[in-house]
């Protein structure tokens, strides 16, 4: 009995061993590593396919969404269509991901189809790295928090990040910006924080490139469980969204 148990603790403790070497070798190849700090941080290396039928009448090649009323003569229809129903008194929104995954991304394909039942084109793409599109990926202006209490964490990892041009200046980015702003929410949002979000807009509100402008911040109660990508999911969005843009809801035909 002894001499089993001395095996066990034996492999116990080798198991234990190569566990903590695991833990602690980590940071240092995230440090030394600025290919695997881009990947975790842009997480592009997700490549879903667009696929077109799930966003309504949608040309793949641009991602261009157009609004619901003309999702019927889009069928078949190729790319020189798509652009001529650019002169239509429709407004366009540019929507640009976040980081992970691709313009096709299943929550994202539903919010395009939101905006499209408002009476909107919806123009999207990849940045480049992302999806279909050629290249490696670059800071796109998005924010990101991460935790600072454990010993060395800024030296390891935003220290290590910073130092491969990868900044994510959100904030500072705010005082070059010129237009109406929206912030949308969610309280139980994991990848960034929501007291992140109340940060942003209260630096949006103070900003003078957007003194005149409309700065409006919509919270989303954790109860909802709208996450970080499922807001679309809110019955109230198509309000919020038209209420904001200054546009009525559209007569469906």
């Amino acid at each position: 009995m002894s001499v089993l148990r001395l095996g066990l603790v034996g492999k116990l403790k080798r198991v234990v061993l190569w566990l903590l070497l695991v833990y602690v070798s980590i940071p240092f190849i995230i440090k030394l590593c600025p290919s695997i700090q881009a990947k975790l941080v842009f997480l592009n290396f997700a490549r879903l396919r667009w696929n077109p039928a799930e966003g309504g009448a949608t040309h793949p090649s641009v991602g261009h969404t157009v609004p619901a009323q003309m999702w019927r003569e889009a069928q078949g229809k190729k790319g020189d269509w798509y652009e001529s129903k650019f002169s239509s008194s429709h407004p366009v929104i540019l929507y640009l991901h976040g980081n992970a995954g691709t313009r096709g991304g299943d929550h994202r394909v539903q919010l395009y189809k939101v905006l499209s039942s408002l009476g909107y084109h919806v123009v999207t793409f990849d940045y480049r790295g992302w999806g279909d599109s050629e290249g490696s990926p670059s800071e796109s202006g998005m924010t990101s928090d991460v935790y600072r209490y454990l010993p060395g964490f800024d030296w390891f990892f935003l220290d290590a990040i910073t130092a491969n041009n990868i900044r994510f200046t959100s904030d500072e980015n705010m005082n070059h910006i010129s237009c109406p702003v929206l912030i949308l929410h969610a309280e139980d949002d994991s990848v960034v924080p929501f007291h992140l979000g109340k940060k942003l807009y209260s630096l949006a509100s103070q900003s003078k490139s957007l003194s005149g402008h409309k700065v409006q911040f919509v919270p989303f109660p954790a109860a909802l469980a709208y996450k970080h990508k499922f807001i679309y999911r809110s019955p109230e969005l198509p309000n919020i969204l038209s209420d904001f843009l200054g546009t009525a809801h559209p007569i469906t035909q």
